[in-house]
């Protein structure tokens, strides 16, 4: 976690200290690296070595953080905190969390990114550790409605469509029910005014919503876009998939993208539910399969000949394979010895590469 914070006056600067213990108390035992500036000719040097005088304009100190950042904190006028990052501000999914603190600390506002970049969450236990109050404006959080994107952010799940996302917002906002469905197990009950299609349209009649022209708006937690189940259909997609891929020595990372690329296609699948990589321990040092992964920030798992041999199932066999490695099948069996679930999609062969894909053991948990 890589935060920085400015402060504009000797007031500020004082409360600067407070924040930052409250920074450090709030990420007890996680890796914080901590960054504060004052900037004003009333924040001189006072031997504070933590609070360092920015020796760069204002706006770029915000353009380095929006670009390395996950939490920027003024503490000074939001007008000055507008201003300074209105030319970096891009996407909700990638912008980082804005905090503004009056100088008094009477107030604790989350300025930007308040579901995704998580600074709705960040204010509230913030704020009462330095005495401010919490303002939080984001319309699901005043209403006390169900917020897709901070589950979605809370259970690590890939939002297709942000114009979806905020239609399933708006529909809850205001009273009109909204359709939920999956394929995975569901722990819980479904949050308030979210229904399973069965139950959707009985629901709209009772609560009297509007038509909206007959469209539907649901959410759909699955890896797959095979089937749309609402017209309006925002997918929220978990990285559940685990490749197994086997190789012949020195194949380009090229031709392990196409194929990998063409399964999850021919299959449906969405390239964001993909969650590791396996294969055999005597391709740990393959080139083309760590570029592969680097590419795809996809961690790589390796096992050895004698585990994946341990594992029981109904795998595709290959003299060939076994021959030269010591085990029957390499890309099954790596896939389904990671993932510790069942395989979805067996062997499949091209260009001296074989891949193999298996579901981990996902569940849905409201």
């Amino acid at each position: 976690m890589k935060i920085s914070g400015i402060c504009f006056t000797k007031a500020g600067k004082a409360l600067s200290r407070k924040v930052m213990q409250a920074v450090r108390d709030y990420y007890s035992g996680q890796d914080l690296e901590l960054d504060w500036y004052s900037r004003g000719k009333y924040t001189d040097s006072d031997g504070d070595e933590e609070i360092k005088p920015l020796d760069i304009p204002l706006s770029e100190w915000a353009h380095q953080g929006f670009e390395k950042c996950d939490t920027l904190i003024f503490i000074g006028a939001s007008g000055i905190a507008v201003r300074t990052i209105a030319p970096y501000v891009k996407d909700k999914r990638t912008d980082p969390a804005v905090v503004v603190i009056d100088e008094r600390g009477n107030y604790c506002i989350s300025l930007l990114s308040g579901h995704i970049g998580g600074a709705n969450a960040f204010v509230s236990s913030l704020a009462p550790e330095i005495g401010a109050l919490p303002v939080i404006t984001t319309a699901t959080d005043v209403n006390h409605k169900f917020a897709v994107d901070v589950y979605a952010k809370e259970n690590d799940l890939v939002i297709s469509n942000m114009t979806y996302a905020k239609e399933v917002s708006a529909a809850l906002v205001a009273g009109e029910p909204v359709g939920f469905y999956t394929n995975f197990p569901v722990d819980g009950e479904l949050p308030e005014g979210i229904y399973w299609p069965d139950k959707l349209t009985a629901a709209r009649n009772e609560l009297g919503a509007k038509d909206r022209e007959g469209i539907s708006v649901g959410v759909y937690i699955s890896p797959s876009y095979n089937r749309a189940y609402f017209d309006h259909t925002l997918w929220l997609i978990p990285r559940c998939i685990v490749i197994g891929i086997g190789c012949k020595r020195n194949t380009p990372a090229s031709a392990i993208a196409q194929l990998v690329d063409d399964t999850l296609r021919q299959y449906s699948l969405y390239p964001e539910a993909v969650a590791a990589v396996a294969s055999i321990d005597l391709k740990a040092d393959e080139p083309g399969l760590l570029e592969f992964c680097r590419s795809r920030e996809l961690p790589f798992y390796t096992f050895s000949a004698e585990a994946l041999k341990s594992l029981e199932g109904d795998f595709t066999p290959s003299p060939f394979v076994e021959g030269k490695t010591g085990v029957d099948n390499v890309c099954e069996r790596s896939a389904v010895m990671q993932s510790g679930g069942e395989l979805i999609i067996p062997k499949t062969i091209g260009n001296g590469v074989t891949v193999a894909m298996a579901m981990t053991d996902w569940r849905v948990k409201f």
